[in-house]
């Protein structure tokens, strides 16, 4: 049990140093732009594919046993791969047109890296079969 409530408590404080890194992008006085918060779009959309595609598919997280393949689970991790680039995408883009400066191109990009393996590591680690498992929170 305590090992569950460390494993929260650490991947909060990941997550909080990544929003952190996104706001001093966009908060600092050098930058002072806010565009780059459209980024927490993304972070919410993230693991939106994989909920679904787990809720409506039968088969364990990797695909099913036997090296057999889901279509429905494969879409999930294509739509989720698809909105990961989209959100590392959009900082250069505005960095690009100079609406945003590349210094806080930078810190949105190492915070959307912070927030995105703090996502992952969440999925990696809560899918047991524990009280803690994500598969008993959707």
């Amino acid at each position: 049990m305590a090992a569950g409530i460390k494993g929260i408590i650490g991947l909060a404080f990941s997550a909080a140093v990544g929003v952190t890194f996104l706001l001093l992008g966009c908060a600092l006085p050098d930058y002072r732009n806010y565009w780059p918060l459209f980024v927490l779009f993304f972070y919410l959309l993230v693991p939106v594919p994989l909920i679904i595609a787990r809720r409506i598919s039968s088969t364990d997280w990797g695909g099913g046993g036997g090296g057999s393949s889901n279509a429905l689970w494969e879409t999930g991790l294509f739509v989720t791969a698809g909105v990961v680039v989209s959100a590392f995408g959009l900082p250069v883009v505005l960095a690009h047109i100079a609406t945003i400066k590349w210094g806080a191109c930078a810190l949105v990009m190492s915070g959307n890296l912070i927030v995105f393996l703090t996502i992952l590591a969440y999925f990696l680690i809560f899918t047991g079969d524990d009280e803690y498992a994500f598969s008993v929170w959707i």
